[in-house]
């Protein structure tokens, strides 16, 4: 394995692989690299002497400027380098690209759940949705009835059959009797227990939003909805409404037209101000939704063309390997997608910036690029206005594990958008619709963006990372890369697929991508089972367009 490795052949500084002692010489591709001060592994050290003032350069972009004069070898941190991007402008077209060799994928299908308007999911669930964070409570008082008695409250692998044990105890047995009896029950054998063999969960979802802010927030909030409930993933959906919020029952039911016309899902709307009780109302809740489930339980898994996939592409976590290993596998795989038909998402504008004028040039239309340029623009812009902006992105984690710059941790994030031209650029809640690389606008946050993904119409999501998190989706899939094999190792119960094979030679980029494509293959068919979805990782946090890095 080597000890360092140059991203890009432009590039004036080098990552070091592992941790490197003052002094230390190590070779690359023929040449030798002497440190001038102690480097951490996933930090990176200067090729040449800098000024103060002089240019970084990594993945070919400019990721920062040098604060104070830095000696070749030296390690680059906070203190001697800040955050720098290139300007960006609307120019030509660069739109070709190189197709990765799909030839093994070619023909090859998922077993997904076929919607009347054609959209293809790769779950089966039903919602339960309040439109006004005042019916949090009666959503919980719903899924404490129903999920349990239906077989959903699955997630623990300590699961005991209390119906078994409660049994024999009244048959007499003694715990001593029981002491060597085996009552635990395996996730397969939860998941088998389901009243509704062919829906994959309920999902209870809460917010706090729907009213007591302005009312463009609760008409995003709808449309965000609407496209849960048009996403693929979903069967249908509860709506509990208090009755005199803001998100109108209206509202909600125009933003479904609005986001598809033919929109056809079993759809129910119960109001608490017209309830007679408070019981009344949460059995009207439990008696909709059972009529729900059980159509929902009517449609079943069939073959499906990789084509129908949607591939949202989140980070998190991120550490100075993510965009050496994970993200360029997640983007290979991403190129694969778009050369079979597919739909990849990149997301997370914040951790865009810096490379603005390369997805800019890759935009197929000039109209896109504009887009693209202005709501970068006016996301820049508000968050100057409240004393921030894009060079605040980067946590301290990120930081500790070698991203010091914004510009530097984007520039690896953009990699998993692989190198596809960009068919379209849409705004926050809009439906992806159109075959090929989508980018969408919403916050780095990792749970406001995943939340968005899914309700632009991901109907399974990518999420790297470096130091691991637990975040997941209720409707869609969440699929844990990790960048580094210690961290696969260590979180086992939390990383489903590890890219730091690349990082130790073991594998390259194109080899780990197949690898990758055919576990996602496995998870849209409901064969194999994300981590996030096993612990019930329910993760939903609407974006109230204020600002969120």
């Amino acid at each position: 394995m080597n000890k360092v490795l140059m991203v890009h052949p432009t590039d004036n500084v080098m990552v070091a692989l592992s941790d490197l002692q003052e002094g230390e010489t190590v070779a690359y591709e023929g040449q030798d690299y002497t440190t001038t001060s102690a480097v951490k592994g996933k930090h990176k050290f200067a090729l040449e002497d800098f000024a103060e003032g002089d240019k970084i350069y990594m993945y070919g972009v400019l990721v920062g400027k040098a604060t104070q004069p830095i000696k070749k070898g030296e390690a680059i941190t906070t203190e001697n380098v800040k955050h720098a991007a290139s300007d960006v402008a609307v120019g030509d077209r660069k739109t070709d690209w190189i197709k990765p060799d799909v030839s093994a994928f070619e023909g090859r299908t998922f077993k997904g759940y076929h919607r009347t308007d054609g959209q293809i999911g790769t779950q089966n669930v039903w919602l339960v949705v309040p439109l006004v964070f005042c019916e949090n409570r009666n959503v919980l008082a719903a899924k404490d009835i129903l999920e349990e008695k239906l077989g959903y409250a699955k997630g623990r692998d300590y699961e005991l059959n209390l119906d078994d044990l409660l049994g024999q105890l009244n048959e007499g047995k003694t715990a001593e009797d029981l002491s060597s009896k085996d009552f635990m029950l395996s996730l397969e054998e939860q998941k088998n227990q389901r009243v509704f063999k062919n829906v994959d969960g309920i999902k209870f979802l809460l917010h706090d939003g729907g009213c007591g802010g302005i009312r463009q927030d609760a008409e995003t909030l709808c449309g965000l909805l609407a496209g849960y409930l048009n996403n693929p993933n979903v069967a249908g959906a509860t709506f509990l409404s208090l009755g005199c919020q803001n998100a109108q029952v209206e509202i909600m039911q125009e933003a479904i037209k609005a986001v598809n016309p033919k929109f056809d899902k079993p759809v129910y709307y119960v109001e608490q101000q017209k309830s007679a009780s408070e019981a009344t109302f949460v059995g009207d809740i439990v008696k909709y939704t059972m009529a729900g489930l059980v159509e929902a339980n009517k449609v079943e898994r069939k073959e499906a063309p990789i084509s129908a996939l949607r591939l949202g592409l989140e980070c998190g976590g991120s550490d100075g390997f993510s965009g050496i290993s994970a993200n360029p596998v997640i983007g290979y795989v991403s190129d694969m997608l778009v050369a079979l038909g597919a739909i990849p998402i990149l997301a997370e504008f914040p951790e865009l910036n810096g490379v603005e004028q390369s997805l800019t040039d890759r935009c197929q239309t000039e109209e896109d690029a504009k887009r693209f340029v202005d709501l970068m623009a006016i996301y820049k812009h508000r968050a100057e206005a409240v004393g921030s902006g894009f060079d605040a992105n980067p946590s301290p984690g990120n930081i500790k594990d070698g991203l010091i710059t914004d510009a530097m941790k984007s520039a690896g994030a953009a990699k998993k958008g692989g190198s596809s031209p960009i068919v379209e650029v849409l705004d926050y809640t809009e439906q992806v619709t159109k075959p090929g690389l989508n980018l969408l606008c919403t916050p780095g946050n990792d749970v406001e963006s995943t939340t968005a993904l899914a309700g632009s119409g991901a109907t399974l999501i990518t999420f790297s990372t470096g130091l691991g998190t637990p975040t997941g989706n209720p409707i869609t899939p969440v699929i844990k890369v990790s960048s580094n094999t210690v961290l696969a190792e260590r979180m086992k119960d939390i990383i489903d697929f590890n890219t730091g094979t690349v990082i130790t030679g073991e594998d390259s980029i194109p080899t780990r991508a197949a690898k990758m494509l055919d576990y996602l293959l496995e998870v849209a068919s409901g064969e194999a089972e994300t981590n996030a979805m096993r612990m019930r990782q329910d993760d939903f946090i609407p974006w109230k367009r204020g600002i969120s890095l």
